[in-house]
């Protein structure tokens, strides 16, 4: 999938319906590649479809990967994903320090609530397996209305840490996110 036009971002078949009760039974996810590069053909985007494959192992549902270029798009995929009724957007790219990484600010512009948790769980897990610029990213992750965002460095490296630092909390977030409750120990049913 690549950004050519509204047609290019929107979920195949899917409404903005899902959203249920205590939290969706299916997970709904959009994995999003951030690439100048990859958005403008001179590249192959390898970071998207490792985090679109992730994603389905954590037991999503996955459009993408989604690619389009740094800045302004980037606000607008999310925008158009959060109407299309994903539960969960995970981006990969964009996040480092050189003047043309925006997807940390275009991220902020549509989240209600940041949940500095995550992100700083994802570079503590870069760091720990042993890249010591994962503590570079400038990701941030967090809510937009019910919506889970989540920016991943651009490497398949760093999807692949990130996700291992996300996927044992996705789905408790995505129900915390809906009204659901925390589980208790020793209930039943």
């Amino acid at each position: 999938m690549t950004s050519g036009g509204a047609a290019d971002r929107s979920p195949a078949g899917h409404g903005a319906a899902g959203h249920g009760g205590d939290g969706p039974g299916e997970i709904r996810a959009l994995a999003v590649t951030v690439s100048n590069r990859a958005a403008a053909g001179i590249y192959e985007d390898r970071s998207g479809p490792v985090l679109a494959r992730l994603l389905a192992e954590a037991g999503c549902t996955v459009d993408g990967p989604l690619v389009v270029p740094d800045g302004s798009p980037v606000e607008v995929a999310l925008r158009e994903a959060i109407v299309a009724g994903y539960h969960v957007v995970v981006t990969t790219g964009g996040t480092g320090l050189t003047p043309g990484d925006l997807t940390p600010e275009m991220t902020r512009r549509v989240l209600d609530r940041e949940i500095p948790g995550i992100a700083e769980a994802i570079r503590a897990a870069g760091v720990a397996g042993g890249v010591p610029a994962a503590m570079l990213s400038r990701g941030v992750a967090g809510l937009a209305g019910g919506v889970l965002i989540v920016n991943l460095a651009g490497s398949t490296g760093g999807v692949r840490d990130g996700m291992a630092a996300l996927t044992p909390v996705l789905r408790h977030a995505v129900d915390q996110a809906h009204g659901g409750d925390h589980p208790r120990p020793g209930a039943t049913g």
